[in-house]
């Protein structure tokens, strides 16, 4: 159904033909989708011109994603993000405004969002308070309160350059990758958009402690939350998922791939191997981020008797929708290991007993299991953190090598 709307949107888009396109500013340009209440969440984009073609790039510092796949046809924009099923249906009101709406696919009904972007405030968030009088630079124990009153841990990992802020907010299931933003005299405001996330953080800082603060992502969504200065915060490290009591730790699947050949962990090229199976989504930033590492590490280390194997739990059964948005993963990272598709969805309360029934349940995604040369289970983890958090994806990319080298050499 997503295919055929896309197709509907292009043919619309194409049938108006190709003269008299409207050309928009190259450069820096500031975006927001608005939400319900009124508040905004504030990104930034870098629209530039290569081998002729108009592309995107959706700027969290440092990160600059690429998008390339724009249509531009007279004054209409369609923008299909390069991973999730996500995507900009835009108006060019001139050549430095854009208009529209951004639409995200879920499990059941779309999340649409108004879209506006100009190149007449190129920064991210103004400095209404003029220089910063407080600093969120350093490690923070944050807590944070749903709309139900129930609570979350996470930690705060930011630099402070003068105003401008970098980093990234770690959760027990995740991260938030790259958060960009201000501090404005003692007043904090970050923010990201990434396809999925759709976030902006705002706070007062005094003295090592953050009040009054507010989590706005997406379109309705709002938690309150509070953060203390501490060098030495920590999430949980209870193991979410392990091997059921009983359990000999050999594991037996067969889905198939993004192609549609049947891929089992039980065929010759795995024998005798050490295996990472990457439990992941195509919906899922975390795992996007995971992806990229994994892919890179496995065409280095695949000589030397390492494979990897993606298991997809997609929005829906829908085989072709499922295949093409994971084929998007595929596409982006050069992955070149298989990714397949799982017969059950991340929402069904049963995918775990349906794809892997030596398991506890399957809460986080990604989620990553490693197997001997012998084919068993001898670890589960949920630990993964992106490039987004600094010196916590420089130590997980260390201890993982070191991990895979020991048993490599066994």
């Amino acid at each position: 159904m997503y295919k055929k709307t896309l197709a509907i949107g292009l043919f619309a888009l194409l049938s108006l033909g190709a003269s008299a396109q409207t050309s928009l500013r190259h450069g820096a340009w500031r975006a927001a989708l608005l939400r319900n209440d009124g508040n905004k969440i504030i990104f930034n984009l870098d629209i530039q011109q290569q081998k002729g073609k108009t592309v995107f790039y959706i700027v969290n510092e440092p990160e600059k994603m690429l998008a390339d796949e724009v249509t531009i046809v007279k004054d209409s924009v369609f923008i299909n993000m390069p991973v999730f099923e996500s995507a900009f249906r835009l108006k060019i009101i001139s050549k430095d405004s854009l208009s529209g709406t951004w639409i995200r696919k879920t499990t059941s009904k779309d999340i649409v969002m108004p879209f506006t972007a100009t190149t007449q405030e190129a920064y991210r968030f103004p400095a209404v308070h003029g220089d910063a009088t407080e600093s969120v630079a350093g490690k923070w124990k944050i807590d944070f309160t749903r709309s139900n009153n129930s609570e979350r841990e996470a930690i705060g990992q930011f630099v402070q350059n003068g105003n401008q802020v970098t980093g990234s907010i770690l959760t027990p299931s995740g991260d938030y990758r790259y958060l960009s933003g201000i501090v404005t005299g003692d007043s904090l405001q970050i923010s990201t958009f990434d396809g999925i996330h759709a976030m902006v953080f705002t706070g007062k800082i005094n003295k090592g402690n953050i009040t009054n603060g507010n989590l706005y992502s997406g379109p309705v969504s709002k938690e309150v939350w509070t953060a203390k200065k501490d060098d030495q915060a920590a999430l949980s490290t209870e193991q979410v998922t392990r091997l059921k009591d009983g359990e000999d730790g050999h594991l037996n699947f067969s889905f198939p791939d993004i192609d549609g050949k049947q891929v089992s962990i039980q065929d010759k090229r795995f024998k005798n191997k050490v295996v990472i199976i990457q439990l992941m989504g195509s919906w899922c930033p975390n795992c996007m981020d995971e992806t990229a590492f994994l892919s890179e590490y496995y065409d280095k280390n695949n000589k030397k008797g390492v494979e990897v194997i993606g298991l997809a739990y997609e929005y829906t059964t829908d085989f072709k929708r499922s295949a093409a948005s994971v084929r998007k993963f595929q596409k982006r990272f050069k992955v070149k290991y298989p990714l397949l598709i799982t017969p059950a969805t991340v929402s069904d309360s049963l995918h775990t007993e349906k794809t892997l029934p030596q398991l506890t349940a399957i809460k986080v995604f990604p989620t990553t299991l490693i197997l001997d040369k012998s084919g068993k289970v001898t670890e589960i983890t949920t630990d993964f953190y992106g490039p987004g958090t600094g010196d916590y994806y420089t130590r997980y990319k260390a201890a993982f090598e070191k991990k895979i080298n020991a048993l490599l050499e066994k």
